[in-house]
């Protein structure tokens, strides 16, 4: 009895997906049905601090704040065209909002219904100035609250047009509505884009429509399946599918013009689509795995949103390969007549000329390559970066913008930063106070031993103020600082307000805000890119070894795609603009993953061609062959990177699209000039290589031929046959 699984064969699996087309189709279609339903039960993430690890110092601090107190809201709103006193009304109501906890204002420092000759300026230039009044809210509940967002709505309706309101809170609130409303038109501009890059780049008018309908079908069933993850951030949600969108549109392409290829020498459409399967399997596979190995080590980052991100593109991938190989078939043979109907000349070019081009200036590439490759080393290293909910901040050009710049020309900046610490001495609790108020760079102070007149018990304090400052184990503190949440001085300020609440408490404090969050990310990002990018370059490095046979050719094939990111990440060098780095993260495993086909393409294509002509003439056809679909698939990705920095109201996605786009289209340049050279360069040895591969290969076919542990069935074969029942030739009696 025979026993064991037996694997079916690339075969089997071809016949499988074409014989039971109908099966695949219906499969394929509850699919999308099931994933349009879940798809709206997806919860999106704006709040880059949830995805600290537990053990960073803000995030221990941030828990348990909301187990003691919550973790408040906040936001800012000035009022134009007001005296003291209409201001101090306008507080008063703002107060009495439900959901809103305090608003800090003049009145904490000075008693404003005093006659106007006592006022001083100077105890009130923070909060009014020049008719406008500027006040520092906390709400009850987290920025992301639906109370929060509708108190928000109730203070808009209440200082109307002389409002203006920022904030985390009011940022959330607005980029959640504005980015679901941004991201549908985005999409459908990706896919016109992607349509016009098709018609120019295929031969047939019904190719991008069959391609565009793959592509839709894979986005569905990508986001439906997120309702897995449950919550996935807003960078997830609003890059992953146009990036996928270019990242998986070869695969289709791939296996379509096989199609084609195998009908034209005279093939039955059946037999046709077997073979095309067989052929491009062999490309689109390898290609699809190495883009799923570069996705999947943004997940190994402690700093969770490259989990978030990467899980959600390496499903896409997985899906694109899954639909492509077993719904595409099917597909390809309901259409293929239409396709045939509407074909029509190239319209790109030959690019034989390319070629010769390329070749004639291999050696002044290489040279080019080699000086300015650690100059870009270094200066994309010396890039300034912004880390944290900084980018989130929204572009130019829209309302809440405007209202930061109107806010900040007028009174500057501010910070919340909240204390917690045990509560054991309003003695103790009084000298941290008046120690931090001292401190230049900050505004305000609020506890409840600056509360309470010495003297004063605590039972006099209305409960709800006591429990929003004090419980029974902890005491919280309010100080609101002169600087943005994310800066050189923001941190320092961080740092000297940490050292000096460790003076007082020296166990068991912490200091909570945009500003210590912030230091943590950066710490924990910048921790995370060197093993991310390590674990990417190796994991691709493997499939490409084991692609081509190699040690070689994969450090050859890096070569390139390193080059990219550096020469991607100088522009905002060279320039001086601050760019994220989550964006600078993540381009570099993007271009990874999405550039690597083209070397695995134009490497294959040389190695078939070096069969049977010399390495000039392979070098030339080469650039030839390929550069069509790099064209065409490279323009796509840049496109789509160049729509989401274009329209995208969000800084982080803006910064993401724009590296994505210059990328895209560096990497088409270095991928036809810069790639063919080195191969060229190195022809004698990867050939050597080839060879040797070859000769081991024939020893082990040699080897396992005339050794009997080896041949006919392997050793337990040899075992039966020696040692099991021999034929005697005779016929067994009745």
């Amino acid at each position: 009895m025979k026993t064991g699984i037996k694997l079916p064969t690339k075969r089997n699996i071809i016949d499988f997906i074409v014989d039971r087309r109908r099966l695949l189709e219906i499969i394929f279609g509850v699919l999308v049905v099931l994933s349009l339903f879940c798809n709206l039960f997806v919860e999106i993430n704006y709040d880059l601090k949830e995805y600290l690890p537990e053990d960073t110092p803000s995030e221990a601090g941030i828990h348990l704040m909301e187990k003691e107190f919550g973790y408040p809201g906040t936001a800012r709103v000035m009022v134009d065209d007001v005296s003291l006193y209409e201001a101090k009304d306008y507080k008063e109501k703002i107060e009495a909002v439900d959901g809103v906890d305090r608003v800090v204002w003049a009145d904490s420092k000075t008693d404003v219904y005093q006659s106007g000759e006592f006022v001083e300026s100077g105890d009130i230039k923070d909060y009014y100035k020049d008719g406008h009044s500027v006040m520092d809210i906390v709400f009850k509940e987290g920025d992301t609250s639906k109370r929060t967002s509708q108190a928000i709505d109730e203070i808009e309706k209440i200082t109307g047009a002389k409002g203006h309101l920022v904030g985390p809170a009011v940022q959330d609130k607005t980029v959640s509505t504005g980015l679901k409303s941004e991201m549908g038109g985005v999409m459908v501009l990706a896919f016109g884009l992607i349509a016009l890059v098709l018609f120019l780049s295929t031969t047939s008018w019904f190719e991008p429509v069959l391609f565009l309908f793959i592509m839709a079908i894979v986005i569905i069933i990508n986001k439906g399946t997120n309702i897995f993850l449950g919550t996935i951030s807003f960078l997830t949600s609003n890059v992953s599918s146009v990036l996928l969108l270019a990242c998986s549109m070869d695969f289709s392409i791939f296996l379509l013009h096989a199609f084609i290829r195998k009908k034209e020498v005279g093939e039955e459409p059946e037999q046709a689509i077997r073979d095309a399967l067989d052929e491009s399997m062999s490309s689109i596979i390898p290609s699809g795995v190495s883009t799923i190995a570069g996705f999947l080590m943004l997940a190994t980052m402690k700093f969770t949103i490259g989990f978030d991100l990467g899980i959600v593109l390496a499903k896409g991938i997985v899906i694109s390969l899954a639909t492509v190989l077993c719904l595409m078939p099917s597909l390809i043979l309901h259409s293929y007549k239409l396709v045939e109907k509407t074909a029509h000349r190239p319209f790109l070019p030959k690019f034989e000329k390319l070629g010769r081009m390329s070749f004639d200036a291999r050696y002044a590439v290489l040279i080019f390559a080699a000086l300015v490759a650690v100059p870009a080393f270094v200066a994309q290293g010396m890039n300034d970066f912004v880390y944290g909910n900084e980018t989130m901040g929204l572009s130019p050009g829209t309302q809440l913008y405007a209202d930061e710049q109107a806010i900040d020309a007028q009174f500057g900046r501010s910070n919340l930063m909240m204390v917690l610490y045990p509560n054991t001495s309003m003695v103790k609790e009084k000298q941290l106070s008046d120690e931090l108020e001292d401190l230049g760079y900050v505004k305000s102070v609020t506890s409840l031993a600056d509360t309470l007149p010495d003297g004063v018990p605590d039972s006099i304090v209305p409960k709800s103020t006591l429990n929003d400052l004090h419980t029974d184990r902890y005491a919280r503190m309010l100080v609101y600082v002169r600087t943005k949440g994310e800066s050189e001085l923001a941190f320092q300020a961080s740092d000297e307000i940490q050292a000096i609440v460790k003076k007082y408490y020296p166990e068991d404090s912490h200091v909570i805000g945009e500003t210590p969050s912030t230091q943590d990310i950066k710490t924990t990002i910048n921790g995370d890119y060197n093993v991310v990018d390590l674990l990417s370059l190796a994991g691709v490095g493997v499939i490409y070894a084991i692609t081509f046979r190699s040690a070689l050719v994969p450090l050859l094939l890096m070569i390139p795609v390193e080059m990219t990111v550096f020469l991607d990440m100088i522009f905002p060098y060279l320039t001086g603009s601050t760019t994220s780095f989550l964006g600078y993260l993540i381009v570099s495993n993007l271009i990874l993953g999405a550039t690597d086909d083209y070397g695995i393409l134009i490497t294959t294509t040389y190695l078939d061609f070096r069969k049977r002509m010399d390495r000039k003439q392979a070098y030339i056809e080469t650039i030839a062959t390929c550069t069509p679909s790099i064209l065409a698939s490279g323009m796509i990705l840049s496109g789509a990177g160049d729509i989401l920095h274009f329209t995208s109201s969000l800084a982080a996605i803006g910064d993401l699209g724009h590296l994505v786009g210059r990328g895209a289209l560096l990497s088409i340049i270095i991928m036809i000039f810069l790639l063919p050279a080195i191969l060229y360069l190195f022809d004698k040895p990867i050939l050597r290589g080839q060879q040797r591969h070859e000769e081991r290969l024939q020893r082990l076919r040699e080897r396992k031929n005339g050794n009997p542990l080896l041949k006919r069935g392997g050793l337990k074969s040899f075992l039966k046959r020696v040692f099991g029942p021999r034929k005697t030739g005779r016929k067994q009696g009745v």
